[in-house]
C-alpha cells in the first residue's frame, strides 16, 4: 500500500469506509463520525499498557498520524437484519 495517500484515505473515510491500521503496536479502527470528527476504536487490548478504547480525533490529528500507520486496510461494513 505504498501508493495509498492521505488524500485517498480521507476520501475513503468520507465515503463511509472503516479504516483498520496498526499504530505504535496497537490495532485500531477509524471511521468518520461528523464533519472534521473521527472515532478511533482500539481493537487490541494490552493489560500492562492500557490505552483509551475510543477516542474522538480531528482530521488534523489523523493527518499527523497517517505517516506512522502500518498495515492499513479499509472495509465497508454492512449490517443485515436477522
Amino acid at each position: 500500500m505504498e501508493d495509498y495517500t492521505f488524500e485517498k484515505m480521507w476520501v475513503d473515510l468520507r465515503d463511509g469506509y472503516q479504516i483498520y491500521y496498526t499504530y505504535v503496536g496497537n490495532r485500531y479502527m477509524l471511521f468518520k463520525t461528523a464533519d472534521n470528527c473521527y472515532t478511533q476504536k482500539l481493537l487490541t487490548i494490552h493489560k500492562k499498557n492500557p490505552q483509551p478504547h475510543m477516542q474522538m480525533l480531528t482530521l488534523k490529528r489523523v493527518k499527523e498520524m497517517f505517516p506512522h500507520m502500518e498495515d492499513i486496510e479499509y472495509r465497508l461494513e454492512t449490517f443485515e437484519e436477522k
